[in-house]
């Protein structure tokens, strides 16, 4: 028993939340198996296809996570995703055919551009701008749909990623597979990634070791913003269809993601496989609560109290310094 302890206290400040998040994840698994067993008479969440089709709904979650890391990392965060998800969707339905999914993450990428260089360079704190940016991207597809829903469908390529499945594997999954791949190494392996974590640790420290801390936050944002547009184009063709608020519902619990998972708010510390599991904690959450038919009131409440309780636990540290 002392041992354990011993090993535990020896986690260091990445480790823990990680370690934390997954026996979480099989709490919830447990408790909901439990819960299916006594009412159902079959452990339903133990199902490799139930777990299939929960991840592939939590791709979409996933994707905007990964992008919204990097900002985190950065010290900023990115209130314009929900309307970057559903402008990417609505531009890529409405342009069609092969330009369909380039234009989805070429509007991520221009909303990203907007917002780098407020942060970068007009100084103004993300929390405020790219909030300023959510509300005209709001206003700019009201006023492309005539505050209707878009009168178009998804392309095929679109619902191919979305929906269909090889080897029984989900399109979905493996789009963020990629995804997840390539921010690791990004984070890992690149200069790139180094400076993200120097900016967060401490930009003014970072710019005088050399780092060209504007450039980085620029590319920071882009890639947040492409990601969205990724994001958004998947769920227009999980949806066959693009539609306002399509993106509100990924803000919170992409945020909740990251930070469940370790990465530092102020930013300067965390590890993307605490973002992983940030997003099947949550994603597992909200099918035990649906499954059992927990009134909307209760499960904002019950969602709300697990990340309120995990951040106490471990996300009042202090960032590390350089």
């Amino acid at each position: 028993m002392n041992s354990s302890r011993k090993r535990l206290l020896s986690l260091s400040a990445d480790d823990k939340p990680i370690l934390y998040a997954g026996l979480f994840v099989i709490l919830i698994l447990a408790v909901g198996t439990a819960y299916t067993l006594s009412t159902q008479g079959t452990a339903t969440l133990l199902s490799p296809t139930y777990l299939l089709q929960q991840l592939q709904v939590g791709s979409f979650l996933g994707v905007v996570a990964a992008g919204m890391m990097l900002v985190i990392l950065l010290g900023h965060i990115d209130l314009s995703v929900p309307w970057t998800i559903a402008a990417a969707a609505m531009m890529a339905t409405t342009v069609g055919g092969p330009a369909a999914i380039p234009v989805g993450l070429g509007v991520g990428l221009l909303v990203g551009l907007v917002n780098g260089f407020g942060v970068a360079y007009l100084r103004i704190p993300s929390m405020i701008f790219t909030l300023g940016v959510n509300a005209v991207l709001r206003g700019l597809m009201v006023a492309h749909t005539g505050g209707f829903a878009p009168q178009t469908a998804a392309t095929p390529l679109m619902q191919y990623l979305a929906v269909h499945k090889i080897g029984g594997i989900p399109v979905a999954l493996l789009v963020w597979a990629a995804v997840s791949l390539a921010i690791v190494l990004l984070l890992n392996r690149t200069s790139l990634g180094r400076y993200i974590f120097a900016i967060g640790n401490k930009e003014a420290a970072a710019y005088l070791a050399g780092v060209a801390t504007r450039r980085v936050i620029i590319i920071a944002f882009c890639l947040c913003g492409m990601l969205s547009g990724l994001a958004g184009t998947l769920l227009a063709g999980y949806s066959t269809k693009a539609y306002q608020g399509m993106g509100d519902a990924y803000l919170l619990p992409a945020i909740a993601a990251v930070v469940i998972g370790g990465t530092h708010i102020l930013g300067g510390r965390g590890r993307y496989v605490g973002t992983l599991l940030g997003v099947i904690l949550i994603v597992l959450l909200n099918s035990v609560l649906s499954i059992m038919q927990m009134p909307e009131a209760g499960r904002q409440v019950i969602y709300g109290s697990v990340i309120i309780f995990m951040l106490l636990v471990y996300g009042r540290g202090s960032k590390v310094t350089q």
